[in-house]
Order: structure tokens, then C-alpha cells, then sequence
């Protein structure tokens, strides 16, 4: 009875641990990894294993902005197992990561974007083990190409960070809750007038969406898309049709 008791409050609980075949993944990419699951100092009734795609986004409030966590997806591995005192028990997994994963790898020195896989464990009446593994999430060849495009512009990339929310265009809108938002300001004087441009992308299975909203001088912000099909991601042509969007 003794041993029961220290297991509802979490002492000799069973420890969870994720190990991630790559860490360095693209939105959208497949990824595998292993569940290990180590059993405590007595038996324990595992209601269920989940696994979230987590991210850090911006809110606002009465008293200013903060950061809270925000799941983009999750996944339920199983369902009720008992775990023996010192078993060891591997469980193999596989998804796709969602194709709004935020990107973390990203040149500027202000990147407030955070991704992770957090593993728990639904124990009955235990304080829950949980682990946490961040990812380095990469631009695909449209973002990577559309970042190469506003350096030729002559704009610098100065802040990168997760809002919550939703992204709403005429001919798409954003299913996650979140959306990047990655700011640009101009290195000279523009001669657009401009002066910032943040882009936030949507991709698809075939496609990137670009929500762009424009900051000019004495006017309002204004927003305008481009949608860049990745069987046609052409460093030249994106130039063009962003300098056509800024004029």
C-alpha cells in the first residue's frame, strides 16, 4: 500500500525519453523516433502516451505582450498498458510534422522561434513524466528562395517570432492557430517608400503561400499574397514579383 501511494505522488514513477532519428527537419517531413519508457519502483497503469509539436507565440494583453506555449499537433501512441518496476519498453513511431511548423533556423540575431516535441506519459493519479526535444526546423526551397529574394532588394531580415492566431488571404488561410511572422527593414532608404515588410508563409503539399504586409511612410499598413508553386521556384522571378507587390 506503501509503494502505491509513493507512486500517486510521483516518487519511483516511470521516466519517458524520446529519441529523435534527426532533430534537423523541414516542415511537412516525415520523421521517426523511439519512445523508451522505464519503469519505476512499482507497477504503473499507463493511461496513454501522447506526443505534441509544441511552439512558443506571441499574445497581447492588457498589460503588453507575452509568450505562451501552443500545440500545433499531436498524436496518441497508445492506449492503457502497465509498465513493470524496472521494465524497459521501446515503442517505434512515425508522423509528419505539420506544414506549418514555425522555422527556427533562420538568419537574424532576434529569433524568438522555439519548436519541440514534448512526450508524456497519462499515469492514473501520478504527476505525469514528460520530455522535451527541440527541433531545428528549416526553410523549404520557396522560403529559403523568398528570403534570398528580399536580401536582393536590399532588405535585412531583423526579427523572427510566432503570433497566435490565423492568417486569412482571398485564396488561402492558415489552419494551425499560429503563424510566423519574419520582419524586414530596408538597409537604405527605399525607393518604395517602405519601411518594413513582414512575410508570413502558409505552405502546402505543392505550394507556398505569402501573406506580405507593407509599413510605408504616412500611409496605412496594407497587405498583399503571392502564392510560389515549388516546381517553378525561380530566385529571378520571385524578385520580380515582389518589386511589382512593393510598387
Amino acid at each position: 500500500m506503501f509503494k502505491k501511494v509513493l507512486a500517486s505522488v510521483g516518487i519511483g514513477a516511470a521516466k519517458v525519453d524520446t529519441i529523435l532519428e534527426t532533430e534537423h527537419l523541414h516542415p511537412g517531413q516525415k520523421f521517426q523516433a523511439k519512445i523508451h519508457i522505464q519503469g519505476g519502483n512499482v507497477a504503473q497503469d499507463i493511461t496513454g502516451l501522447q506526443l505534441a509539436l509544441v511552439t512558443k507565440v506571441k499574445v497581447e494583453g492588457d498589460e503588453g505582450s507575452y509568450f505562451i506555449n501552443h500545440i500545433i499537433d499531436k498524436w496518441r501512441l497508445a492506449e492503457h498498458f502497465t509498465i513493470a518496476p524496472g521494465e524497459q519498453r521501446v515503442i517505434p513511431f512515425e508522423a509528419r510534422l505539420h506544414s506549418e511548423t514555425p522555422i527556427t533556423e533562420l538568419p537574424t540575431a532576434v529569433n524568438q522561434t522555439h519548436v519541440w516535441i514534448d512526450t508524456g506519459l497519462d499515469i492514473d493519479l501520478a504527476v505525469d513524466p514528460s520530455d522535451r526535444d527541440f527541433l531545428h526546423i528549416y526553410p523549404n526551397d520557396a522560403v529559403n528562395t523568398c528570403l534570398q529574394a528580399m536580401e536582393k532588394l536590399g532588405f535585412a531580415l531583423v526579427k523572427a517570432d510566432v503570433e497566435k492566431g490565423f492568417l486569412k488571404a482571398s485564396s488561402f488561410h492558415s489552419v494551425s492557430g499560429c503563424y510566423q511572422e519574419l520582419e524586414f527593414r530596408p538597409r537604405a532608404r527605399s525607393m518604395f517608400g517602405i519601411q518594413e515588410v513582414e512575410l508570413s508563409f502558409v505552405p502546402e503539399a505543392h505550394q507556398t503561400h505569402v501573406l506580405v504586409e507593407l509599413d510605408r511612410a504616412f500611409r496605412q499598413d496594407g497587405y498583399v499574397d503571392l502564392t510560389i508553386e515549388h516546381d517553378h521556384v525561380n530566385l529571378s522571378q520571385i524578385c520580380d514579383q515582389l518589386e511589382r507587390l512593393f510598387a
